[in-house]
């Protein structure tokens, strides 16, 4: 697709947007054969006309839907590979290890190394199958209703089975971040199942690329006391990565895990 027709291009945003999509202006310029000076008048107007939030790098719609985890796996995945190569490095051996549910945990499977003695849980479908196709890694699987937002289960039965375990590490999934408002997601009953997980776990680490800085998620997991480590993408905002440090959370970025190795 191409057209340099601004009224054009703004209509196709705006219905993107609408659609709950990410907005990326390097992406849309050359997909327009413009310059991403023209590409930011538009998201400007259209965040002028209440119709975007404005962010590092594009624009974000003003709510972002709730989409099941189907949509997501894929999405930025160099990105989340390196945020999950982090998180690998920071896994000891022998250790009980918890995967949330989520896309970037998922990026983790094929990371982890072999011959580690690790064992893995997870309430995540598609994390327990990328365990069981690697063939090597003990697997525990948290079973209960499964929640297609989620993309596991979380309900009173998922909750009940991790009462009793002692995590070593666990990989907390998030759909927000926020120095305000901690850490959220968008089902009430992921919400109960992660404070569980975070209650059962010695270590609890999220990772979250820069656009969750910017979402909006109503229900709330804790802050930054309730999470050892944030892992969050090389570039993230200056302001951002400062707000973030006030409000009590230790970063890491995989720069500075790949510097130091």
């Amino acid at each position: 697709m191409s057209t340099s027709l601004p009224l054009s291009r703004r209509d196709v945003i705006e219905t993107r947007l609408a659609e709950g999509q990410e907005i990326v202006a390097a992406s849309l310029a050359a997909e327009f054969n413009v310059s991403e000076d023209a590409v930011r008048r538009d998201l400007r107007a259209l965040a002028a006309e209440g119709k975007c939030r404005r962010v590092y790098g594009g624009a974000l719609p003003l709510l972002t839907p709730s989409r099941p985890i189907s949509a997501r796996i894929g999405q930025a995945s160099e990105r989340k590979q390196a945020l999950a190569r982090a998180a690998v490095s920071m896994i000891e051996p022998g250790a009980f290890v918890f995967l949330d549910s989520g896309s970037t945990n998922l990026a983790m499977v094929d990371l982890l190394p072999k011959n580690s003695e690790l064992t893995v849980a997870t309430n995540s479908i598609d994390i327990a199958s990328a365990v069981m196709k690697r063939g090597d890694l003990p697997l525990i699987l948290i079973g209960g209703a499964v929640n297609p937002i989620v993309g596991g289960s979380v309900d009173a039965a998922a909750v009940a089975a991790i009462e009793n375990m002692n995590i070593d590490r666990c990989f907390v999934g998030a759909c927000a971040v926020s120095a305000k408002n901690g850490i959220s997601v968008h089902e009430h009953a992921d919400a109960i199942f992660k404070r569980m997980l975070i209650k059962r776990s010695t270590i609890r680490i999220t990772m979250a690329t820069s656009e969750k800085f910017h979402e909006q998620a109503p229900h709330r997991i804790g802050d930054a006391a309730d999470i050892d480590w944030l892992i969050v993408e090389d570039d993230l905002p200056d302001d951002e990565e400062e707000a973030a440090i006030r409000a009590g959370f230790t970063l890491i970025k995989p720069s500075a895990i790949t510097t130091s190795s």
